[in-house]
């Protein structure tokens, strides 16, 4: 069973229609995906899409499809206003329970770093993961533990612990979060540069070091 999501059928297209149903505090949207021949426009309330969306963005929604029954739908996309932040239209993709989807996951720090604490600065470099599961087995979010976590050492995509059956599609490599030695006056900026600097020295070096085996080998 998802989230209950209200909708109702829209028959408004126009820019001026559509822009008045705003006004009311209502968002046009559409609904498209398995099994359906072409897309559903709806509308949504703002106010009941607006906590769903801050608690629960990644999760599976019921929805009564206009004409249909209901069925269970994920959010693929929300356009916002570039001025207002206001939410201008919505994509619902109506999903199979039994397919996996691909879809990105905010990526939250827990712990206390050692590295922190002896002074170091923690840089987070991936704020999203993008993951593969079946639609049950969505996580909210993925919890980055960073209790251990040193003075420059780096926790990759390959080091985090996963729900079952989520399946990580994001580089196995790429850099999550490090903790780079203490400077003075350090903007955020120069941070993640060094961060990411720090990152590709030692995936050289780690490279350097496979070829070394590899060369030994053959010895």
């Amino acid at each position: 069973m998802g989230i209950p999501l209200p909708v109702e059928p829209r028959a408004t297209q126009t820019k001026r229609e559509l822009r008045e149903l705003r006004q009311q505090g209502k968002v046009p949207g559409v609904i498209y995906g398995s099994g359906m021949t072409s897309p559903t426009p709806v509308t949504l309330s703002e106010r009941d899409l607006l906590p769903l969306l801050r608690s629960h963005p990644n999760a599976v929604f019921d929805v009564a499809i206009p004409g249909g029954f209901t069925e269970p739908v994920v959010i693929s996309e929300v356009q916002r206003d570039s001025l207002t932040g206001k939410i201008y239209h919505v994509d619902l993709h109506k999903i199979n329970m039994n397919e996996k989807l691909r879809t990105h996951v905010h990526l939250e720090t827990v712990g206390d770093s050692s590295g922190v604490r002896e002074g170091g600065i923690l840089t987070v470099l991936m704020h999203e993961l993008e993951i593969e599961a079946l639609p049950s087995q969505l996580p909210e979010v993925i919890e980055v533990d960073i209790s251990s976590l040193g003075v420059g050492e780096t926790i990759l995509v390959s080091d985090l612990t996963l729900p079952a059956g989520v399946i990580a599609r994001s580089d196995a490599d790429m850099a999550v979060v490090t903790v780079l030695a203490p400077q003075k006056e350090l903007s955020e900026e120069e941070a993640e540069a060094q961060a990411t600097e720090a990152h590709e020295a030692d995936s050289r070096s780690k490279a350097a070091k496979m070829q070394e085996v590899k060369t030994g080998v053959g010895e």
